[in-house]
């Protein structure tokens, strides 16, 4: 700091006359000197820019001397060092029900019953909370009721993690904590540890833990017990030595370490753990172990094997894909290498069998103008009879197999025009034929009415004139089970296209009466035909392929006539039933086709000269044009009929309709051009017919078949009117019913829809027993059920157990030939019931009454056991016998923590 400035004084001084001697001019010039200089306590670097040079200038009265001005520099430091702020550097906020009390010499907060704090992040409830403003740290603790009961535990939550411990230690500075006894929930897992380490925000260290999935931490009916542990909230558990204990029992099941996954993901990926197994024909197994890829959140990947100590295995690849707004679909591919018993037994046998099944569908919002759907279900045909990982009935006995994939695209054009692509598979399980197209290609341009005014009124005759333009291309397949898909099975396709103009009106007729008539054109292309000769030297008739394109025309003709009669039955108001309306829908349809017999050629059958006549279109794929006038008419009858009955609410003013048959069809046609030996003139009578009762709930649906012919004594029909016969106008040859009904006492379906049996080709419904495939027993009712916030158990459960019932009645009759018997008749019932809160039953079975016999049947029970599902299936009888014994946890992260016990029937 600078001692002194120069004053005005000592100025004064020095420009005095020469009055005083040298003595005293060299004292003033050193004191001058001292007064121009700087002196400093200390030195202190200073960061900060020095403060503004301050000139001054003294002007002396005098002008005779004149000395030149002073600069001087102004050099006060400021003072750096801080002062000491609160370690609270941010708002804290805090309330108690009973005291909040500041202790100045401790510099300390206790804050007493019902104790709030809230500093940045961190949130602290608890009984007791004590803050040492001098250490930098918070308690909070537990305190007694009147009764000595330790109560308000804290609830300590720093960010998204959440702990309830007893007591709790947290310092603010370093951020670290003891927690004692913490209760914590990560994803499925509760947590409980005696002392937690907080080691920093994201790494805690345990010591006398213990995990589970249970919703008691508490009282935990299983438990993971381990004493040293690393826990990353959110990742991942680290464990040393970590055994099981269910019911408070140790296990003998312990592993020297443990890895717990903690992701906060949707789905990640982890190995699936096999599950053992023994069979009597192919030895100890490990089955459905492999991997789960979680490739992205569009999609993903499950590998599954299985491998038998003979050498048979099982591979099986399962993804499920979605994007939202454009599609979703899942894959599924299987193959099973089946060894039985030993090389060298006599019951030794080997067989490789697969199945492929893929769904999609695409959203119609993504583009209106185009479709793309598959539903594919193709492979062995033996594969659900052999499968050692499928086991439902309902696909055993399923007989075909089927698969369509198609594309469709509509162009916006005038006219519009339509193009698609598909793709179809049947294969007979039975027979193990296959018939394919790859592909079919439809393509069309839609109506056009030349004759129509310029006001676009179509009416009348000529006005109601349109004509269109229809493709059909098929390159057909027809192979076997063991050709699937080898050359072979491409070199016997057949290819071959038709073009169709069909050409159509329609118009009123005496008011009443809609009337139509049509013609329509077709050419037809293919690129195989064949031809037939005698061939002395084999002594039979030869059929010779011919490559190459060729072609025919056909044209028909037809027209219609159909009215619709209304005709109600008026009961009166009064009346339960107050009317009865019926409905009939007349039709007749007179179609003519000419004989296009330009096609056909003769050959010789045999040696002896006997002529055939063939069509070289015979085995095309489109078939052959006819060789014969076809000139018939066909009559068919609708019929539906509604009631009007009084409803039971006598608040409702109108009458409450219902359906009493949706439909009754009466259906036959005439030959004009039959000759009365191959060919009798009129047709069987059609009659079908169907309704809803009791609430929509049973569905009925009868048929017959009515001939009006009669038969002789060696059950050939002739033609021979039955009435004429000795007999009545018909002759019953056949009919049936058939009866389907689902009922609950739960309200709504009785029961969900079985999707996987419905994709192997079985039913959707469990009358054949349960879809059990054994890739995942998890899936059950109980997997995916959250646990009530009542205790169940502890009431009086409910005096009407929950259940639900399908029946399925089905009657055959059979009289062709005067055999006059009942050919089918079976019911088949399938009824599930909770029998406890925590106890589910169902049971499968039925019985033929023509084979006195009981049908497939199949028992399962299944045990709610918290956090645990027990399982259990039997078939007792048949060719598919079989029991399966399952018990796991029901969370999907321990979903391999299971125990699964089965035996197959040796197919």
């Amino acid at each position: 700091m600078t001692c002194q400035k120069t004053s005005h004084n000592f100025t004064k001084i020095a420009f005095k006359p020469l009055h005083t001697n040298l003595f005293n001019i060299v004292l003033l010039s050193f004191f001058l000197t001292l007064g121009c200089g700087n002196l400093y306590s200390q030195e202190i670097k200073n960061k900060k820019k020095p403060l503004p040079t301050v000139k001054q200038t003294d002007k002396p009265k005098s002008t005779t001397t004149e000395k030149p001005e002073v600069t001087v520099s102004d050099t006060i430091k400021l003072d750096t060092v801080k002062a000491k702020k609160n370690f609270l550097d941010a708002v804290t906020k805090y309330k108690a029900k009973d005291y909040a009390k500041y202790d100045k010499k401790a510099k300390t907060l206790t804050l007493y019953n019902e104790a709030e704090l809230y500093y940045k992040d961190v949130e602290l409830k608890s009984g007791i909370i004590v803050l040492n403003m001098e250490k930098e740290e918070v308690y909070a603790g537990r305190i007694r009721d009147s009764a000595g009961v330790l109560i308000q535990y804290p609830n300590f939550k720093q960010g998204a993690s959440e702990v309830q411990p007893d007591s709790i230690r947290f310092n603010f500075k370093t951020k670290k904590a003891l927690i004692y006894n913490s209760r914590t929930e990560q994803g499925e897992f509760k947590i409980k540890a005696a002392i937690t380490k907080k080691e920093n925000d994201s790494v805690y260290f345990l010591r006398g833990a213990r995990f589970t999935t249970a919703k008691d931490i508490d009282n935990p009916e299983y438990y993971f017990q381990t004493n040293k542990v690393k826990f990353i909230p959110g990742k991942k558990v680290i464990t040393g030595l970590t055994n099981m204990v269910i019911a408070d029992v140790p296990t003998p099941l312990a592993l020297p370490f443990a890895y717990f996954p903690m992701s906060q993901e949707k789905s990640v990926s982890g190995i699936i753990l096999p599950s053992y197994n023994d069979s009597n024909t192919r030895g100890f197994s490990l089955q459905n172990g492999g991997y789960y890829f979680a490739l992205s959140d569009n999609y993903d990947l499950t590998v599954l094997g299985d491998y038998y100590t003979n050498g048979s295995y099982a591979m099986r690849f399962e993804s499920t894909y979605a994007a939202k707004y454009k599609y979703r679909g899942n894959l599924n591919i299987r193959y099973e290498n089946l060894i039985n018993s030993e090389r060298g037994y006599p019951d030794y046998s080997k067989e490789k069998i697969y199945n492929i099944q893929w769904s999609h569908s695409k959203d119609t919002k993504s583009n209106p103008n185009s479709t793309f759907s598959a539903s594919v279900n193709m492979g062995s045909s033996k594969y659900f009879k052999r499968s050692i990982n499928q086991a439902n009935a309902g696909s055993n006995l399923n007989n075909t197999l089927n698969s369509s994939i198609s594309y469709s695209k509509t162009f916006n054009t005038i006219p519009q025009a339509r193009i698609s692509l598909t793709a179809t598979h049947s294969q007979n399980t039975q027979t193990e034929k296959i018939d394919m197209t790859l592909p079919t290609l439809q393509a069309s341009v839609d109506r056009v009415y030349p004759f129509v005014g310029k006001d676009g009124v179509k009416k009348g005759f000529i006005k109601n004139i349109n004509l269109q333009y229809n493709l059909s291309g098929k390159n057909s397949i027809s192979t076997t089970d063991s050709l699937f898909f080898k050359p072979q099975m491409f070199r016997d396709a057949k290819i071959g296209m038709q073009h169709s103009i069909p050409i159509s009106t329609n118009f009123k007729l005496f008011k009443y009466f809609s009337a139509g008539a049509s013609t329509n054109y077709q050419e037809t292309w293919v690129t195989k035909t064949e031809k037939r000769e005698y061939d002395a030297t084999k002594g039979q008739a030869v059929t010779t392929t011919v490559n190459g394109f060729d072609a025919y025309r056909t044209y028909n003709f037809s027209t219609n006539l159909g009215t619709t009669i209304y005709g109600t039955f008026n009961f009166g108001d009064n009346k339960k039933i107050q009317s009865i309306r019926h409905v009939m829908r007349p039709t007749m349809t007179y179609s003519y086709t000419p004989s296009f017999d330009q096609y056909y050629d003769n050959y010789t059958v045999d040696a002896t000269g006997k002529i055939n006549t063939y069509s070289r279109f015979d085995n095309g794929i489109f078939g052959a044009p006819g060789n014969s006038n076809s000139n018939i008419v066909s009559f068919a009858l609708s019929n539906t009929f509604e009631a009007k009955v009084r409803d039971r609410d006598s608040t409702k003013t109108e009458p409450k309709k219902i359906m009493l048959l949706n439909n009754l069809n009466f259906s036959t046609s005439y030959n004009f051009n039959a000759d009365g030996k191959q060919t009798l003139a009129w047709q069987p009578v059609i009659v079908s017919g169907g309704t809803q009762l009791l609430d929509n709930k049973m569905n009925l649906n009868f048929g017959a078949v009515l001939n009006p012919y009669a038969i002789d004594n060696a059950g050939h029909v002739m033609n021979v009117f039955n009435i004429d016969n000795g007999g009545s106008l018909f002759r019953l040859t056949s009919a049936n019913l058939t009866v389907n009904y689902s009922f609950s006492n739960k309200g709504g379906n009785a029961q969900e829809k079985n999707t996987q049996s419905q994709r192997n080709g079985g039913r959707n419904d469990d009358l054949f027993g349960t879809n059990t495939d054994l890739n995942d027993s998890r899936n059950s009712q109980f997997a995916n059920e959250k646990d009530d916030d009542k205790d169940v158990i502890t009431e009086f459960f409910r005096s009407k157990l929950p259940w639900d019932m399908t029946l399925a009645y089905s009657l055959t009759y059979s009289n062709a030939a005067r055999e006059n018997k009942i050919s089918g008749n079976s019911i088949m019932i399938s009824a599930n019931m909770d029998i406890t809160p925590k106890w589910k039953g169902g049971v499968s079975t039925g019985y033929d009454f023509v084979q006195k016999g009981v049908t497939f049947t199949q028992f399962r029970f299944e045990r709610d056991l918290l956090s645990w599902r027990m399982a259990f299936n039997w078939t007792p009888i048949g060719p598919n016998s079989n029991w399966n014994f399952f018990i796991g946890i029901k969370s999907g992260m321990l979903s391999d923590i299971k125990w699964n016990k089965r035996s197959t029937s040796n197919r």
